[in-house]
């Protein structure tokens, strides 16, 4: 599993590359052009992220004129991150994309194969984040 998911993301990174992202730099702007502009901390819970790493993220992405921070004008300690017109030329890229990664994951299964891998993979997730919401030795 850890080879596959390297593997993943690796490929992501190739492709990616060709737009001027990152792996995961594409999911934030995803849920940013889908959801429109959100408070950063927002954006830490929806990708299950840390605020560390996504402070970093939107730093980058700022950086390379992809997205614009601002203060929320309702609190003072939130940042509102949205996505600048830049960005908004990169959307129908990263989706081209996004098919492509995932073309080259199922290549040569068949469709029932596919849909058994999508099923298996939904019940793995579902395992690690119930791991992940109680882990061992937890004592709760």
């Amino acid at each position: 599993m850890f080879r596959v998911a390297r593997l993943h993301r690796m490929l992501a990174g190739q492709l990616l590359r060709r737009v001027g992202l990152h792996p995961s730099q594409e999911l934030v702007m995803m849920e940013l052009w889908d959801r429109g502009p959100q408070r950063q901390t927002d954006l830490v819970r929806l990708l299950g992220s840390d605020a560390a790493t996504m402070t970093r993220t939107v730093r980058r992405l700022e950086n390379s004129g992809f997205v614009r921070r601002r203060p929320s004008p309702t609190d003072r300690r939130a940042t509102i991150v949205e996505p600048t017109a830049a960005s908004l030329a990169l959307r129908e890229e990263v989706e081209r994309i996004w098919a492509e990664l995932e073309s080259g994951v199922t290549a040569g299964l068949t469709p029932e194969e596919q849909a058994g891998a999508v099923r298996l993979l939904a019940r793995m997730e579902e395992s690690l984040t119930r791991a992940a919401e109680d882990p061992p030795g937890d004592g709760c």
